[in-house]
């Protein structure tokens, strides 16, 4: 089992302390990032699943009872719980991540809109359905948001080469601020590691 709350603890402090000498250019328009666009049409196709039925199992009952007081029907959270597994496994993102992605977005509110206008669990911008050509999608499905959020940011992982703070602060159209990022890593560490 992972030490994610040392890693984590070590971490932060370290990031903080680097911020001060960093300074970062504004952030460009993500509906310009021909490379995004491309990975949200490709998603869109897309689906993995478990290992196994014993590794689902243990899974999905854990986090269940870790989710029970946001999603209090059994059913309803066991389908969210499914899929967040299959679109973060897809994206190659560890779930326990989207997770806590998800308390911070939106508190698992289905039909959460930022003041902004981002929808959904993971508040994706509408304007992306019109970007890949998709405008009928429907972005308070949990599996449309999903997959989205997911490709997402797994696509700013990837730009940060694995730096997963700025990834974060990308994903929320906060780079450079560390708010954003300490509010995932602080959900991850009490409710989903």
């Amino acid at each position: 089992m992972r030490a994610p709350s040392l890693i984590t603890f070590l971490l932060i402090p370290f990031l903080l302390l680097i911020n001060n000498n960093i300074s970062y250019a504004s952030i460009d328009d993500p509906r310009k990032d021909k490379e995004l666009r491309a990975l949200l049409e490709q998603a869109v196709n897309d689906t993995t699943s478990f290992q196994g039925r014993f590794d689902a199992e243990v899974w999905l009952v854990d986090m269940s009872n870790r989710l029970k007081k946001r999603v209090t029907d059994p059913k309803k959270r066991l389908e969210l719980l499914k899929l967040v597994h299959i679109e973060a496994t897809r994206a190659g993102l560890e779930p326990e991540l989207v997770l806590a992605v998800i308390q911070v977005e939106s508190n698992f509110r289905k039909y959460a809109i930022s003041r902004v206008g981002a929808r959904g669990l993971m508040q994706i911008m509408p304007f992306w359905l019109d970007e890949i050509g998709h405008p009928d999608d429907d972005l308070f499905d949990v599996k449309t948001n999903l997959r989205f959020g997911c490709t997402i940011l797994k696509h700013y992982l990837n730009k940060e080469k694995g730096n997963l703070t700025r990834a974060l602060g990308r994903y929320n159209g906060s780079l450079g601020s560390y708010r954003y990022p300490k509010k995932v890593y602080k959900a991850l560490d009490r409710h989903w590691f």
